[in-house]
């Protein structure tokens, strides 16, 4: 029974519409339909009027005897049977009736108030009230053979009243109103019935339930919400997304270029394809976001944008980079030492000490100096340490990696920061080695370079590796793209072209096949 209640209301409501409707468009037609009667009454009343004056008989015993002016009674009495006037008055020129339907008013003088111009050979139409109700009354005057005028016909013609016309159309009245109410509320059930499934047979106070439980659900939520229909404009903003964007007040509706102009979630409804785990530079935030199309019947009807502040997490991140940079250099330089104490342990007992000596304090010269230098140079612990530990782990892999003593980083440039770049020079140093895996030569180098001035930084690295086939080149920053055969790999690449488009930068890589490859990135 509850189902039907809204069901039933839209049905009463559409009804009373549809009634109300034909009330009116009754009055309106019965009022057109008066007016129209009107009209009609005037035109038979003159026509009668005419029709009376131009009588011969009437013409010429007007100027006659008193018994010739008596035939005009008689004769005008059957004129007006014919025409169903009620009642038709001839008066000579001294205004004295001549006929009447009243008896006793015959031979007595007429003193209307809108008959005057009648006697000026004047032609209208009045409308006057009565006892008997509203008369439709003509005035013509009487002409002889001379066009002088010798009397005046008055012809009256009673208007229905407005209950006597709805009375005479009853039946049709009936007929209509029945007909009309009965598809009216035939349509009425239809489109309720179809509302109520389009809005799943839910009542009103459920669908604002299920409302405020959304905005409550999306409020709750730890990641910010924001979604746009397809003008772009705002249809849900969660408290969290307030929070984060440092909105306030109710934006509903708004466009969402007016508020927060930086989202880029407008791009989704012309891309009609989501993207996913994009990190975003809002309002100085950085921002995580998901953003998907919204689809309706394979429809695009909006956008959704589902984004978590990475601001706090990121910093943490960068601590526990740096400290894995430094164990990594730790690990490296353990397994180093051992095997150069193992190689002065031999020459020791080979009884060569001068050359044990020597090669200790080489060893010693070349890891002091490298660390001073990635010390004064470099503004980075995390990625110093990265640095230095890539050296020692190339040294384990038979590589020589030479950092250019030129190299200086300072300052990290907006948006970027040191975990962006260590990203992007770890990925491509790892590159650079896995350029050695299946090439065999004497001596295998990568040089790195990082240098900065006048709001330049340029990072190079290269190697004389094996060189990246020509057909691979255009797909080796598609996010999954590897030749290494394993899940775990195309995701490095991928990583320092979403970090250079952040920043506006741009990457030009140059490689021949058995040579070797340069990566440059330019911020």
């Amino acid at each position: 029974m509850n189902r039907l209640t809204m069901k039933t209301k839209i049905t009463a409501l559409i009804f009373f519409i549809v009634g109300f409707s034909l009330l009116l468009a009754g009055i309106i037609i019965i009022s057109n339909f008066i007016d129209s009667q009107e009209e009609e009454l005037k035109k038979r009343a003159l026509l009668t009027a005419q029709t009376i004056a131009e009588d011969a008989e009437i013409k010429s015993n007007i100027t006659g005897t008193a018994e010739e002016k008596d035939k005009i009674r008689s004769r005008v009495e059957k004129l007006r049977i014919i025409h169903h006037a009620e009642y038709i008055v001839v008066m000579d020129m001294n205004h004295i009736r001549l006929s009447h339907p009243i008896s006793s008013l015959v031979g007595k003088e007429s003193a209307g108030n809108d008959e005057a111009q009648a006697f000026a050979e004047l032609t209208y139409t009045s409308k006057a009230k009565g006892e008997v109700g509203t008369v439709i009354r003509a005035f013509v005057p009487i002409m002889n053979a001379e066009h002088q005028q010798v009397g005046v016909v008055l012809a009256g013609y009673l208007l229905p009243t407005f209950f006597e016309m709805i009375w005479d159309m009853r039946f049709q009245i009936i007929v209509a109103g029945a007909i009309s109410l009965f598809f009216g509320g035939w349509g009425a059930w239809l489109l309720a019935s179809k509302m109520k499934k389009q809005m799943f047979n839910l009542e009103p106070h459920e669908i604002a339930q299920l409302v405020q439980e959304r905005t409550e659900t999306f409020n709750a939520m730890h990641e910010g919400i924001i979604a746009i229909d397809k003008e772009q404009r705002i249809t849900v903003f969660n408290d969290k997304a307030k929070t984060m964007m440092g909105v306030s007040g109710d934006v509903i509706g708004r466009q969402i270029s007016d508020v927060v102009p930086d989202t880029r979630l407008p791009e989704i409804l012309d891309l009609k394809r989501p993207v996913f785990n994009k990190e975003l530079t809002v309002r100085n935030s950085n921002i995580l976001s998901n953003r998907i199309p919204i689809k309706v019947n394979e429809e695009i009807i909006g956008a959704v944008a589902i984004f978590q502040d990475r601001t706090e997490a990121k910093k943490l991140a960068e601590e526990l980079t740096g400290v894995k940079a430094f164990v990594s250099a730790l690990r490296v330089q353990n397994h180093e030492y051992m095997n150069k104490l193992h190689t002065i342990a031999g020459l020791l007992q080979l009884g060569n000490p001068k050359k044990a000596l020597e090669y200790v304090f080489q060893t010693t010269e070349e890891q002091e100096e490298l660390t001073q230098f990635l010390s004064k140079s470099i503004r980075s612990e995390s990625l110093s340490g990265l640095l230095l530990s890539k050296v020692s782990r190339a040294k384990e892999l038979g590589i020589h990696l030479q950092i250019d003593r030129n190299s200086r980083l300072h300052s990290f440039p907006e948006p970027l920061d040191e975990h962006d770049f260590v990203i992007i020079i770890g990925n491509l140093i790892e590159n650079a080695f896995d350029s050695f895996k299946n090439k065999e030569i004497e001596k295998k180098n990568i040089y790195v370079s990082l240098e900065q001035e006048e709001g330049i930084l340029s990072i190079l690295v290269e190697d004389n590796g094996c060189g990246i086939p020509e057909n691979i080149l255009p797909h080796i920053f598609t996010k999954g793209y590897s030749t290494k055969g394993s899940v775990d790999h195309g995701i490095g690449l991928f990583l320092i072209k979403e970090i250079v488009e952040k920043a506006n930068g741009t990457i030009q890589v140059e490689s021949d096949l058995g040579k070797g490859t340069t990566f440059i990135v330019t911020i």
